[in-house]
């Protein structure tokens, strides 16, 4: 089997209309990246039919920039990651402050795909405490 028969191909994440007016497709590690994206962004509850697939990270918008909250979110990726992701196997999951930005984290995602023992990284900001300026 090779490693795109495993990933699979599907629709890109976000859906969205292309300068053709068809949809763009993804498969092989952009597959993976965009499935890890809709997991991540995905609320607890969201979906009806499967009420406990996500990660619940908007549960985390309006709480204190504090290194526990940052250890609380990024065991939540983890969980959520392991759980609904198996073409994967995670490496490290980091949530670190940004420098000068009171109410912004961002969590980085190292991964390795299953199939073809390839390593990715993604970086995705996330903003804690929306509502201090």
């Amino acid at each position: 089997m090779n490693g795109n028969a495993f990933i699979g191909r599907g629709w890109r994440f976000p859906v969205k209309v292309n300068a053709r007016g068809g949809l763009d497709w993804s498969d092989g590690p952009d597959r993976i990246r965009d499935a890890i994206w809709l997991v991540l962004k995905t609320s607890i509850g969201e979906r009806v039919m499967r009420p406990s697939f996500g990660a619940g990270v908007e549960a985390f918008v309006f709480q204190s920039n504090s290194p526990a909250t940052r250890a609380e979110l990024a065991q939540a990726i983890r969980t959520a990651l392991v759980r609904w992701e198996p073409r994967i196997e995670l490496v490290a999951v980091r949530v670190d402050d940004v420098p000068g930005e009171a109410s912004q984290v961002i969590a980085a995602v190292e991964y390795r795909i299953n199939d073809t023992n390839e390593m990715f990284n993604i970086v995705l900001p996330f903003y804690l405490n929306e509502g201090v300026s």
